[in-house]
């Protein structure tokens, strides 16, 4: 495993990007932000390469731009995120999540099989190493507040409110 690394300025702050060469290529390894909950650990990042001329930081930071335009829903960019067997299945129901909706932590527990694994499907979205590309931005709490996220709260909305989503809709009109 090779890795490499960029800080890629955006609309929503210095992001790391983390890319990882895989037996099938390169793909997106990380993405978090300042002071994100569960940093990457930096001996895990690789060499530092300039986010310009690195062509996996250079499409992700294009997509996020139309992203953050409100012209794309979906992100298409080869990902390979570290983590267990469990984060692993919560990070590919996160990806199924539709734009601008959401789902409470105990819906992706009832997916899961078991309601009592409420808690542990927080711990794996509060560790996602991808941000945005993998939308855990769209875990709610059980009463569609927002709740933790470890890019902050203030990012959470913004995400939310970008993609209409009616809970943060709803929110406003209290």
């Amino acid at each position: 495993m090779t890795r490499r690394h960029a800080t890629l300025p955006t609309a929503l702050g210095d992001l790391l990007v983390v890319v990882e060469q895989t037996a099938d290529g390169d793909a997106l390894a990380g993405v978090t932000f300042p002071g994100h909950w569960h940093p990457l650990p930096a001996d895990s990042l690789g060499a530092e390469v300039d986010a310009a001329t690195d062509p996996v930081v250079h499409a992700f930071g294009a997509q996020l731009v139309e992203y953050l335009a409100g012209e794309r829903t979906t992100f298409d960019l080869p990902l390979a995120p570290s983590g267990d067997e469990f984060q692993h299945a919560v990070w590919a129901m996160l990806r199924e999540i539709p734009f601008g909706e959401t789902v409470t932590y105990g819906e992706l527990a009832v997916r899961l099989g078991d309601r009592n694994l409420a808690r542990r499907v927080g711990n794996a979205v509060g560790r996602n190493p991808i941000s945005i590309v993998v939308p855990c931005h769209r875990v709610v709490g059980a009463d569609g507040s927002l709740t933790g996220y470890a890019g902050g709260l203030e990012r959470k909305r913004f995400l939310l409110e970008l993609e209409g989503a009616p809970v943060v809709a709803q929110g406003r009109l209290f």
